[in-house]
C-alpha cells in the first residue's frame, strides 16, 4: 500500500496531461485550455488516481519556459480540475510537473495536492506547503540530458543519489514521498533496462517509488531489435509501455506514469489481485 492509500489496494496510476506545444508524445494537443481540461476530464473517468499536469517540456532536447507562461498554461487547468467530482470527493488528486518554486506554489494555491519534481529540488517547499512530494534522478538538464550519458554503475548512483535526496526531504518534513529513477533522463537505452531489471533495489531504499516509462524511445528502440538503432515510432510503443509499466508495478513499485490510462488502470488491478502489497 502506498502513504496515500484512501481505499486503493493497488499500485496507483498517474495520467500524464502536457499543457505544451512541444512534449514529445502530445505537445501541442492539450496546449489550449479547454483542450487540456477535456482531456484531464477523460484521464479521471479512466480511473486515474493522480492527473499530473506540466507546462514546460521535459523532453530531451526542451529549453525552459519564462514563469509567467508556465503559470499561464498550468494554472487555468489545475484550477478548472480541482472542481471535478473524483479531486472534490479525494478519490483522485491534481500533481504539478514543476522545477519553478512560484509555478508549485500556484499550482497548490489552486488545487494541487503534489509536487512533481525531476530536479528533486523543491523539497522544502513541497514541506512547506504540506503536500507530497516526488523527487526524480535526472542526470544534467532536459536540454542536455541525452548528450552521452554515462555511469560506472547506474543503478547504484541513481540509488544513492535519491536516497540521499529522499532524506533530505524528510528532513524537511515532507509527509508524503516518492522517488523517481528518471527513465529516459539522462540515460541510454541500455541504464534505461539496467534500472528495470534491477527495480527492487530502489524499492527496498524504503520509499514509495514513481516510474515512468510511458512511448519513451528506449521501447521504440527495444521494440526495432536494436538499441543503437532509430526507434520505432510512438504509436508502435503502447504494448512496451504497458509491459514496462506492469513489470515495475511486479517488482514493486507504488505508482506508473502513463499516457495510456484506462489500460494501466487496468492492468494495476490484475496486478493487486496477484496479491501485490508494497
Amino acid at each position: 500500500m502506498t502513504p496515500y492509500s484512501q481505499g486503493v489496494a493497488r499500485p496507483l496510476v498517474m495520467g500524464i496531461l502536457n499543457v505544451t506545444p512541444d512534449s514529445f508524445f502530445d505537445g501541442g494537443r492539450y496546449l489550449q485550455t479547454s483542450a487540456a481540461l477535456a482531456r484531464g476530464r477523460e484521464i479521471l473517468e479512466e480511473g486515474a488516481d493522480i492527473v499530473d499536469v506540466g507546462g514546460e517540456s521535459t523532453r530531451p532536447g526542451a529549453r525552459p519556459v519564462d514563469e509567467r507562461e508556465e503559470l499561464a498554461r498550468v494554472l487555468p487547468v489545475v484550477e478548472g480540475l480541482a472542481g471535478e467530482s473524483q479531486i472534490a470527493s479525494g478519490r483522485a488528486r491534481i500533481s504539478v510537473d514543476t522545477t519553478t518554486p512560484a509555478v508549485a506554489e500556484a499550482a497548490v494555491k489552486a488545487g494541487a495536492a503534489i509536487v512533481n519534481d525531476v530536479s528533486a529540488s523543491l523539497a522544502e517547499l513541497a514541506a512547506d506547503l504540506g503536500v507530497g512530494y516526488i523527487a526524480m534522478h535526472c542526470k544534467g538538464s532536459p536540454a542536455d540530458m541525452q548528450d552521452d550519458p554515462h555511469y560506472d554503475d547506474v543503478v547504484s548512483e541513481v540509488a544513492e543519489f535519491l536516497a540521499e535526496r529522499a532524506g533530505a526531504a524528510k528532513a524537511a518534513g515532507v509527509g508524503e514521498l516518492y522517488i523517481d529513477p528518471g527513465i529516459g533522463f539522462g540515460k541510454t537505452a541500455r541504464h534505461n533496462l539496467e534500472l528495470l531489471a534491477s527495480l527492487e533495489r530502489l524499492c527496498d531504499l524504503g520509499w514509495p517509488v514513481l516510474v515512468g516509462t510511458s512511448r519513451k524511445a528506449f521501447i521504440g528502440r527495444v521494440a526495432a531489435g536494436d538499441l543503437e538503432a532509430a526507434p520505432l515510432e510512438l504509436s508502435a510503443r503502447f504494448e512496451g509501455s504497458l509491459t514496462t509499466a506492469v513489470w515495475s508495478m511486479a517488482k514493486g513499485a507504488a505508482a506508473v506514469r502513463v499516457h495510456d490510462v484506462a489500460a494501466t488502470v487496468a492492468a494495476a488491478r490484475l496486478v493487486a489481485a496477484t496479491g501485490w502489497e508494497r
